[in-house]
């Protein structure tokens, strides 16, 4: 792992064409409120959960079955002191074919380990990208809802806990 990101790698049987459009499908994959063309060179999106992260990215690299990159203009991240940590920093998906299937390497460059994000951020993107974009690539359902479901459940508890 390069000292200055974050970086993941898996293999799927399925072809680069096949990641390369799950990737692209990032409401497949990615929890939150999505919002502008996720598949599209130079188009910006916004996303948001809760009132916990937003950012905007905008897609700088788009080579199908070969790379998909993003740059985020905007961050904003509600739990740690400096709330713009992802401002400015790069999120990169390699797509290759190798003897053993397709390998998607996600990098995160600038989420680094020395920042207060990086604990919480590298979890949860361990789980949207070899878990929820995983299963999306290989079986054609992400799990993009996973913790969204998980914090209504706890809601229910408290609520029901006050009645």
């Amino acid at each position: 792992m390069n000292e200055d990101s974050y970086t993941t790698t898996f293999t799927v049987d399925q072809s680069p064409a096949q990641a390369f459009a799950a990737i692209t499908n990032v409401r497949g994959w990615w929890s939150g409120e999505i919002d502008g063309r996720t598949d599209e060179l130079g188009a910006q999106f916004t996303y948001r959960y809760q009132d916990i992260h937003r950012s905007k990215q905008e897609i700088t690299e788009l080579v199908p079955g070969k790379r998909v990159a993003w740059h985020v203009l905007d961050g904003y991240l509600s739990f740690i002191a400096d709330k713009t940590e992802w401002s400015g920093t790069d999120i990169t998906f390699d797509i290759a074919a190798t003897d053993s299937g397709t390998e998607v390497r996600f990098t995160h460059a600038g989420l680094v380990p020395q920042g207060e994000c990086f604990d919480s951020c590298s979890n949860a993107w361990g789980f949207y990208i070899n878990t929820s974009l995983r299963n999306l690539i290989a079986t054609g359902k992400g799990e993009p809802n996973k913790k969204e479901k998980k914090s209504e459940k706890v809601a229910d508890r408290e609520l029901v806990s006050q009645n």
